[in-house]
């Protein structure tokens, strides 16, 4: 016998969901109406997140390890997605392209919207001319500006955004003239700027934190005090560890060097291993398809014990937001680089790339969060050029015939969490450290960027793109 309960019973259901979903939207709808309400005019923001050397084959190894296969990072849920092309032009020819970009110029492009030369900082390839960064121009327009990186500030992508100079190696008084890098016309006593760590601190960026206090140690050029003396002249609250970092409430300028060189990166590979090359017996030696090759064995990632006494690239970062946006009606522009993407990478350590990426992930969430809560801000988040690691088979799809076919770079197969096999390659070159690679790279951006930004640019274009936002 037909009966109506059932029927009755799930209209009940759709009609509860109905009005659920539907209370939903509107509580969100009207919670963004209330926020621009109470403030027509919200401050303008940007925060540009980098990671160094994140491509997308970093990105779906980092996914694979930290979220599964089918899982999703925050990135992924971003609603722009766009893809950049890594512009680098010759030193001795720079209307000529070539095509691997180092962090220097390509930091260079996003910083200043020009191309330049390897190696170079915020200057023209050849001629040597200083090209106003976002930051100065940000500054001169009266908005606060912050750099925050795991390197050392002095590295080369912190640097583009408040310094110039010819090499990125100048990086304090002492590296100014040697044998291999040398950068004499950026001397003081040559008219001109000094070294890096001399500009950071004579700079007018409001927050600056990383590494680097070995840079800041050295006496400055033609002077009796050291580079740190100069900061703290120049008004800067000095931060070494952890404990300072949470303190600081300070309105004034800060200088965050929480490191004598880079930042300890949040992983490591079990018990410190990384990438190593397949061992051929000696009758594959004799003949490639003779034989047998023993890859390396499996291995985990570990928690990197060095990594407890510095601070974390979100402490870093929500408290570079904290300082930046107290007080502020104006705005800031904040540049966040997760650096040992690539560190690690150079060193064929994929557990450590993962951790860093895992560093910026967690970012990137609280810069979201923070947005919802300041309409008037815009999350850009790329990289700066491609990397070595590869995604690659643990082991052959060749080895069903009965061949040893291998790789020829370094390997890690590395057991993830959900129980899978990952086999990672690096085959760059036979040198102690491999090296970038010339794919696009991906750019990410919130909802403040929907219908501003093109399917496929150019990395200059990012540059562009936080100049129009800030009205500079």
């Amino acid at each position: 016998m037909l009966t109506l309960r059932p029927i009755l019973s799930a209209l009940r259901s759709i009609a509860l969901i109905s009005f659920t979903v539907g209370t939903t939207f509107l509580s969100a709808s009207a919670f963004a109406e209330d926020v621009t309400a109470s403030n027509p005019n919200p401050a303008k923001n940007v925060i540009l997140i980098i990671g160094d050397g994140m491509d997308d084959h970093q990105i779906t190894i980092a996914r694979n390890y930290l979220k599964g296969a089918a899982g999703r990072l925050t990135l992924d849920d971003m609603p722009v997605r766009s893809s950049v092309a890594v512009l680098t032009v010759s030193e001795q020819a720079p209307d000529e392209y070539i095509y691997v970009a180092d962090s220097a110029c390509s930091g260079t492009s996003m910083s200043t919207g020009q191309a330049t030369s390897r190696a170079r900082i915020a200057t023209t390839a050849k001629s040597d001319i200083d090209i106003e960064t976002i930051v100065e121009m940000a500054h001169k327009s009266g908005f606060k500006t912050g750099i925050v990186s795991t390197s050392s500030v002095t590295d080369a992508t912190p640097a583009v955004f408040a310094s110039h100079i010819q090499y990125r190696f100048c990086e304090n008084p002492e590296k100014m003239v040697t044998e291999r890098f040398s950068c004499p016309q950026d001397l003081k006593a040559n008219g001109g700027l000094g070294s890096i760590s001399e500009q950071l601190a004579v700079s007018n960026v409001d927050v600056i934190f990383g590494g680097g206090m070995e840079n800041f140690t050295p006496t400055v050029e033609g002077g009796s005090t050291s580079v740190l003396d100069s900061a703290i002249a120049n008004g800067f609250t000095i931060l070494k560890t952890k404990q300072d970092l949470n303190n600081v409430t300070t309105a004034g300028k800060v200088l965050g060097l929480f490191a004598d060189k880079h930042l300890a990166t949040k992983l490591r590979g079990e018990d410190g291993r990384i990438a190593e090359k397949p061992e051929p017996s000696l009758l594959n030696s004799v003949h490639w398809s003779l034989g047998e090759v023993d890859l390396p064995e499996p291995m985990t990632c570990e928690t990197n014990p060095e990594a407890a006494d510095t601070p974390s690239l979100l402490s870093m970062s929500s408290k570079a937001i904290e300082l930046l946006s107290t007080d502020n009606d104006k705005g800031f522009f904040l540049m966040i680089e997760s650096a040992s993407i690539d560190k690690q990478s150079h060193a064929r350590n994929p557990c450590g790339s993962i951790g860093e990426l895992d560093q910026l992930d967690e970012t990137v969430a609280y810069a979201l969060k923070f947005a919802d809560q300041h309409p008037g801000t815009l999350i850009l988040v790329t990289a700066d050029h491609a990397q070595a690691a590869q995604l690659v088979p643990e082991s052959s799809m060749f080895s069903g015939l009965d061949i040893p076919v291998y790789s020829p770079g370094s390997m890690v197969r590395i057991i993830t969490p959900e129980g899978g096999l990952m086999g990672v390659n690096y085959a760059t070159n036979d040198f102690f450290a491999e090296e970038h690679t010339g794919a696009a790279v991906p750019l990410y951006a919130n909802d403040v960027a929907i219908g501003k930004i093109d399917t496929y640019i150019s990395q200059t274009d990012i540059f562009d793109i936080a100049k129009q936002h800030l009205g500079l």
